[in-house]
């Protein structure tokens, strides 16, 4: 077989999103710090689009890098590349990264619990993986420090009028949205109108509301709309579902475990929520992480909260992406059948 590249990839979900990881292949990207390898990522679009396009990608896929750490303290680094941006964090992609680390042995695995160091562009994360028989059953994230930003806010959204929205940061950048005041049950049958719905709620918070986090000042956009469903408390745990709608046009199979940390942290800003108290999102396909504040913390002068969670991962597979050297297609293609094309205004 010929081929300009072959870049080895072990296949994952992560309650149900996928989160590819490329464990060879390619060289890591240039950058004195995993933030700067990401925008030279993010700017190149290269690798993101030999690996998200058709035919060998999709909107559906998520597909982690391996890199070597910049911290002394990570024994791994990573670089998330989603459909439409390659973020600070994300929560799936984590306990993806996690679990194929173990499972695939390129971390050693200890039983019953194993526990790692990771850098992502935002930052490092601590996980704690609960192993048996050679698997990485349970994965729990110690996410970037989330803070809630505006709270109750109005913002006019095309075709549906003004609704009252909040924005936060679980690792990633929300808007987030009251489900049932839209109408929705948060159920798959919905999938669609959320995903259209969303990315448009998303444009609209971009263009009349800001987001500014005080040490990755770079990162001034909101990427997602989160449709959170109600919550309901039994002693010291919640309970709510939980629906992301991404860029350019999906919605997250998983709960978001990002998505999950923001709630945390608009939960705790509103008193709703205590440290040491936990919460379970349920997602479209009724998959669940489950999340805890573990303390109080600032980022700049703004208030935050450290948050976990919890989820499972499975691998699906191993692939060898190529490239025929005679492939007209050599970055892949999108189209807006599959693709949405719902530009960001």
């Amino acid at each position: 077989m010929r081929s300009r590249k072959t870049i080895h990839v072990v296949s994952c979900h992560a309650e149900g999103e996928v989160g590819d990881v490329i464990v060879g292949g390619v060289a890591p990207p240039p950058g004195k710090t995993l933030w700067d390898q990401r925008s030279w990522i993010a700017k190149d679009q290269t690798l993101r689009n030999f690996m998200l396009n058709e035919p060998r990608g999709g909107v559906f896929r998520h597909v982690n890098l391996l890199v070597p750490p910049v911290h002394p303290a990570a024994q791994m680094g990573w670089i998330i590349m989603e459909p439409e941006d390659t973020p600070p964090m994300s929560g799936s992609n984590a306990i993806c990264v996690s679990t194929v680390l173990l499972d695939h042995g390129i971390i050693e695995m200890t039983e019953p619990v194993t526990e790692m160091v990771l850098e992502a562009p935002g930052g490092l994360v601590r996980v704690r993986a609960e192993c048996r028989n050679g698997k990485a059953e349970r994965i729990t994230v110690r996410n970037l420090p989330s803070f809630a930003g505006e709270m109750g806010v109005p913002l006019d959204v095309p075709g549906l009028g003004q609704i009252t929205v909040d924005t936060a940061f679980g690792g990633d950048s929300f808007v987030v949205v009251d489900a049932a005041a839209l109408g929705f049950d948060l159920v798959a049958s919905e999938a669609r109108e959320l995903a259209n719905l969303g990315v448009t709620i998303t444009n609209a918070a971009n263009t009349q509301l800001t987001f500014h986090h005080p040490d990755t000042p770079d990162w001034r956009h909101i990427s997602f709309c989160l449709f959170a469903g109600p919550v309901t408390r039994e002693g010291s745990h919640l309970t709510t579902s939980a629906a992301v709608a991404i860029q350019p046009g999906k919605i997250d199979r998983s709960p978001t475990g990002t998505a999950a940390s923001a709630r945390m942290a608009l939960l705790h800003a509103r008193g709703e929520m205590r440290v040491g108290e936990t919460i379970t999102a349920r997602s479209i396909i009724n998959s669940e992480f489950h999340g805890r504040i573990v303390e109080t913390a600032t980022v700049g002068d703004i208030p935050a909260i450290i948050p976990e969670i919890t989820g499972r991962a499975w691998i699906t597979g191993t692939h060898q992406h190529m490239l025929d050297p005679d492939d007209p297609w050599p970055e892949g293609y999108r189209l807006s059948d599959t693709w949405p094309d719902l530009k960001r205004r």
